[in-house]
C-alpha cells in the first residue's frame, strides 16, 4: 500500500522539515512549494505561516548553492514579516556568497540590532567590514546607505526554521539595555571594536560627528567594555547638542573607568547645558581631584560657579 501523501499545509511543512533534516534539500524545497501554493489557494491571510515557508525554502536553496532564489525567498518572507532573523541571516549569507558585500553587511547589522549576541551575524559583519575596507578604502562607511532601524517590537517574535515554528525568547530591550549588555567579547571582537573606534575618531577629526556616532555604535556591538568609546561618542552628542545622550554615555564610561577625565569633563559640560549646575560642579570637582592643574576644567568650574551664585 502506497504511503499517504501529505494533504494539508501543516503536513507538507512537516514532511519538508523531515526531508531537510535528512539532507534532501531539493525534495524539501518541493514540499515547501506545494505547501505555499496550497496556503495561497486557500485565500486565508496567514503571513506568519507563509513567511516561514518562504524562509524554509530559502534555506534549501542556500544549501544547494542557489543564492539567487534564496535571496528572492528571503525577501518574500521579510515582506510578510519584517525583521525576521532567520531570513535576514540566510539572505546575508547568499549576498556574501555572491560577493554583494554591502547588502550582506546591511543584513548582518540589522540582525545585530535585533540581538547583538548572534555569533554568525557578528562574524559576518566583521568579514564584510574587512571586505568593504579592501574594496573602498578607509572611507568605505560613507559609501553605505543607513542601516534600517529595527523597532523594539521586532526583538520578540515568532521565528521560523526548517524544523518548524519556534518562539524566540530574545528579550525586548531598549537601546540602552542593549548597549550595556553583559557579554564577554572574544579577542577578535575586541580587535574589531578597536579598529571601528579608531575609524570613529578619524571621522570626529573631520567633523563628521553623525557618522562617527554610527561607527562608535558598531564598535560597541563588538565590545562594550571600552570606556573611551563611550566618552568619545559623548563628545559627538555634545557637538550635536544631544545633551541627555551625552550624560548617559559619560555615565557608562565612568562605570567602566572611574578616572576617565574626559568623561567627567564632558558630562559636566552636558549638565551645564541642561542647567543642572550642581551636578556639573560635582563632576568638575571630581575631575580636579584627579588632575588638579587641568586648565579647561578650572575655567569651566568658574563658569558653573557663577551660574550657581
Amino acid at each position: 500500500m502506497a504511503p499517504k501523501l501529505p494533504d494539508s499545509v501543516e503536513e507538507l511543512r512537516a514532511s519538508g522539515n523531515l526531508s531537510f533534516r535528512n539532507g534532501q534539500f531539493a525534495e524539501a524545497a518541493t514540499l515547501y512549494s506545494r505547501a505555499l501554493r496550497m496556503l495561497q489557494a486557500q485565500g486565508s491571510s496567514d503571513p506568519e505561516k507563509e513567511s516561514v515557508l518562504y524562509s524554509n525554502r530559502a534555506a534549501c536553496h542556500l544549501k544547494d548553492g542557489n543564492c539567487i532564489d534564496c535571496i528572492k525567498d528571503c525577501t518574500s518572507a521579510l515582506a510578510l514579516v519584517p525583521f525576521g532573523m532567520k531570513p535576514l541571516l540566510r539572505r546575508a549569507s547568499a549576498y556574501e556568497a555572491l560577493e554583494k558585500y554591502t547588502l550582506a553587511y546591511m543584513d548582518y547589522l540589522t540582525v545585530l540590532q535585533i540581538d547583538d549576541s548572534v555569533t554568525s551575524a557578528l562574524e559576518g559583519s566583521s568579514r564584510m567590514t574587512r571586505a568593504l575596507m579592501d574594496s573602498f578604502g578607509p572611507e568605505w562607511r560613507q559609501k553605505l546607505p543607513s542601516v534600517p532601524l529595527v523597532p523594539v517590537s521586532a526583538q520578540k517574535r515568532w521565528e521560523c526554521s526548517p524544523s518548524g515554528y519556534r518562539k524566540e525568547t530574545a528579550k525586548s530591550k531598549s537601546k540602552e539595555a542593549t548597549a550595556t549588555k553583559s557579554r564577554v567579547p572574544s579577542a577578535g571582537d575586541v580587535e574589531r571594536a578597536r579598529v571601528l573606534k579608531e575609524e570613529g575618531n578619524e571621522l570626529v577629526k573631520k567633523g563628521n560627528h553623525k557618522q562617527a556616532i554610527e561607527k562608535y555604535n558598531e564598535s560597541l556591538w563588538f565590545s562594550n567594555l571600552e570606556s573611551a568609546t563611550y566618552s568619545n561618542r559623548a563628545l559627538c552628542h555634545l557637538v550635536l547638542k544631544q545633551y541627555k545622550e551625552a550624560v548617559k554615555d559619560c555615565t557608562e564610561a565612568l562605570r567602566l573607568d572611574g578616572k576617565n577625565v574626559k568623561a567627567f569633563y564632558r558630562r559636566a559640560q552636558a549638565y551645564k547645558a541642561l542647567k543642572d549646575y550642581k551636578a556639573s560642579f560635582a563632576d568638575i570637582n571630581n575631575l580636579l581631584q584627579i588632575e588638579p592643574r587641568n586648565g579647561p576644567a578650572q575655567k569651566l568650574r568658574q563658569e558653573v560657579n557663577r551660574s550657581l551664585n
